[in-house]
């Protein structure tokens, strides 16, 4: 069977240098066959191929722009690798495994800890409409690793979220194609601190923890080699 293609839906108008050193970590530990770039192309981006969308929305509204164009595109493999451009892959896989955050009901009740804002309306609507859909108790899909994703179900699960808001694309996806997977903690690493946790063989960064943080240190040095993913390699 063909590697599958790795898609990651990239926003404009941002400094792109975790998206260098994500590429850098998917080219030596990700098997897959094309990189697809939704949305903004880096000027020293090579090697990939590029899907313009718009990007006049919310950026919940962007990504789900971006999925829809991916799903939609002849050319893109399914299933496919779905990433965002701050995940890092530590150690080389064989292939992605699917992994989840656990029940809704335990992430609500941490991000109900930080406010109540968009993100948690969207967790918790996503939730509902999963309930009403014949899911009592759904898995959360919302971790910060690698995806995989048949194009099918994805769009299954995107028209019938399309009410929401702030639809939860991953969880929605993850409950309605029914994909299971193992639990895992998210790797996301928020502050500067050192003491973050590879065992998983993931990370993930904040435009912050990544410039100016520990984490970002570690990743530079462990992925100092330029990928072929990069024009002008430095």
């Amino acid at each position: 069977m063909a590697a599958p293609d790795i898609v990651v839906p990239v926003r404009e108008g941002v400094v792109h240098e975790q998206l260098r050193y994500a590429l850098r970590s998917w080219a030596a530990n990700l098997p897959h066959r094309r990189v697809w770039l939704v949305g903004a192309r880096p000027s020293w981006a090579t090697n990939v191929e590029h899907i313009r969308t718009r990007q006049g929305g919310t950026k919940y509204r962007n990504t789900t722009v971006a999925m829809e164009a991916v799903c939609l595109h002849p050319e893109i493999s399914d299933p496919f690798i779905y990433c965002n451009d701050d995940f890092f892959v530590l150690r080389r896989l064989a292939a992605v495994p699917v992994f989840h955050r656990g029940p809704v009901a335990e992430v609500e009740a941490y991000y109900a800890t930080r406010g109540n804002g968009r993100y948690l309306r969207g967790l918790r609507e996503t939730r509902d409409l999963l309930v009403e859909l014949g899911h009592p108790d759904p898995l959360s899909y919302e971790l910060h690793v690698p995806l995989p994703v048949n194009k099918r179900g994805m769009l299954a699960a995107l028209e019938t979220g399309r009410h929401l808001d702030v639809l939860h694309k991953r969880t929605a996806y993850g409950n309605l194609a029914g994909i299971g997977g193992e639990r895992m903690a998210d790797v996301k690493v928020i502050n500067r601190a050192p003491g973050f946790d590879t065992a998983s063989g993931f990370l993930s960064t904040m435009p912050d923890s990544f410039t100016r943080g520990a984490v970002g240190g570690y990743l530079r040095q462990a992925f100092f080699r330029p990928s072929r993913y990069e024009r002008g390699r430095r």
